[in-house]
């Protein structure tokens, strides 16, 4: 017993004399006589981000960064191989800036990694042009919502105690950073527009004064997408009413159009909400622009019986409102005397462009705003149809199709655009499908390709609906995901939506034409 006790532990002893990185050989496996690293260097955004280094080497390496602003952790050594993760900070200067990644191995001499990091651009003159819809259109161009983020709020039986205020992170459980505009900007996006809920972090009559965190919180964002060379809009979201029966959704335009009282108490809620707002970015340059509200309507979408009755009762209220907002930012003087401002039309809707009335303006600096998610049935309803256009299969499409586009787009360029008045689309999009099944997304490509695409030939900017739904499985009915919203990155379904609207807003191509697109839809 005791001499198999006395083999057993020689066995361990000898087990435990081995060098380390024998445990690491695979048999038939020769060790590498010198350190490789692949790439061999690094050129990071100026916005940072992750990078991957594969590192083969004679024996375990060690890697030390030159400077703070690079960190690095590694995988397990295999094979002789291990996999470096190195993760560069924003650079936040106006200053290129430079770093080594030295690599060491017992038996190899060191190896050095270059990491190059971009400067942040200076944005500080940038500035939107003083007159013209066209000039508009080239400055907006294509834009991005930052959807269900500021615009949400808690609500129902599961909100509690935060039932009707706003939080950041209520829908998408996330929260803007530097990274976030640096990545939309990088996607091929020109301008931002930040959708904006207040609902209970507005005070009690007759100051109504907004809660400062709220408040301060939205402007370092705002900052965010300046810094990183985007136009940005700001709005009132969700503050209106859909015929809901609570009393923070304050914009209830369907029970103002009845009670002349209440109408007044909301214009004056108006002035005054908007009057802060104002004052708070006065600071900001023309590059900010304030949007009154969003989809205002009475629940029925311009289709409720009421609506259809009188439809200029509720339309005369929003003309009324919109002139309250213009005057009231006005009135704060500064800059906010001369900014761009934005107006909506019933329900956002270009249906009901014929009510609207572009409300009086000293500085005549008032854009009309309207989205576009036409057909329903294709881009966010129920139904959802697999494909669409004139080359999509019988049965498998809506019937609204490219002649649809042209028609309500043409409207609004002949009424307004022609006239110098500008038009945004300050939300379009269609939703996700997914990457993996090739017929749906060539046809779910080419349809934002050719909404954008019809845009600027029709003389308007767009801005694409992302409300934070992000997951490779998030497809289907309202999964609007194409940039992470914390961290800036594309999403795993997006890169080739990202492209066909990147195509049909920049490129300058005399043969790359609406026409040219259209003759372009996918054929299966």
């Amino acid at each position: 017993m005791k001499k198999l006790v006395c083999v057993l532990m020689m066995a361990l002893a000898i087990a435990s004399c081995k060098k380390p990185e024998d445990s690491w050989k695979n048999n038939g496996t020769n060790a590498p006589t010198a350190i490789s690293a692949s790439p061999s260097s690094i050129d990071a955004s100026m916005s940072g981000g992750t990078y991957t280094i594969t590192v083969k080497a004679p024996a375990q390496p060690t890697a030390l960064a030159s400077e703070s602003w690079v960190s690095i952790s590694s995988s397990a050594f295999r094979n002789y191989q291990t996999t470096l993760t190195v993760t560069v900070d924003p650079n936040p200067s106006s200053v290129n800036r430079s770093a080594e990644i030295t690599l060491t191995s017992r038996g190899a001499s060191s190896v050095k990694i270059p990491v190059a990091q971009a400067a942040r651009v200076d944005v500080g003159e940038l500035s939107l042009p003083e007159t013209g819809a066209l000039a508009m259109s080239d400055a907006l161009a294509l834009g991005w919502n930052m959807g269900n983020h500021f615009d949400a709020y808690y609500s129902g039986s599961w909100a509690g105690a935060n039932e009707g205020y706003p939080a950041e992170d209520a829908w998408d459980g996330v929260k803007a950073t530097q990274a976030t505009f640096d990545g939309v900007k990088a996607a091929g996006f020109t301008s931002t527009r930040i959708p904006i809920s207040w609902l209970k972090m507005i005070g009690d009559a007759p100051d109504y004064k907004i809660n400062e965190v709220w408040m301060n919180r939205i402007y370092e964002v705002v900052q965010y997408a300046h810094t990183a060379g985007l136009y940005v809009i700001i709005n009132t979201h969700h503050d209106e009413n859909h015929g809901v029966d609570n009393t923070y959704q304050w914009l209830d335009i369907k029970n103002a159009a009845a009670d002349p009282a209440l109408n007044e108490t909301i214009k004056a809620k108006i002035k005054a909400v908007w009057a802060q707002i104002a004052e708070k970015f006065a600071s900001c340059g023309d590059w900010l622009i304030f949007e009154s509200f969003n989809e205002l309507n009475d629940g029925g979408w311009g289709w409720s019986d009421e609506f259809k009755k009188n439809p200029k009762a509720q339309c005369n209220i929003l003309n009324e409102w919109n002139q309250v907002f213009v005057d009231a930012v006005r009135a704060t003087g500064g800059i906010n005397a001369v900014r761009w401002l934005g107006i909506p039309t019933y329900a956002a809707s270009p249906e009901f462009e014929k009510y609207a009335t572009i409300p009086s303006d000293p500085a005549g600096k008032v854009m009309l705003a309207v989205h576009y998610y036409d057909p329903y049935d294709y881009t966010i309803g129920d139904k959802q149809y697999p494909q669409w256009g004139h080359t999509a299969a019988a049965g498998k499409k809506p019937s609204d199709g490219e002649e649809r586009v042209q028609s309500v787009f043409g409207n609004l360029h002949d009424k307004y655009v022609a006239k110098d008045i500008p038009v945004y689309i300050g939300e379009f999009g269609c939703s996700m499908r997914d990457k993996n099944d090739a017929v749906a997304y060539a046809f779910f490509s080419y349809y934002l390709e050719y909404i954008v695409k019809a845009a600027k030939e029709y003389g308007m900017p767009c801005f694409l609906w992302d409300n934070g739904a992000i997951k490779s499985t998030d497809v289907g009915q309202e999964k609007h995901g194409y940039i992470n919203h914390e961290t800036g990155e594309i999403g795993p379904n997006a890169a080739g939506a990202l492209q066909a609207m990147n195509r049909a807003r920049y490129t300058e191509d005399a043969a790359y034409t609406l026409q040219s697109v259209y003759d372009s839809a996918p054929r299966f």
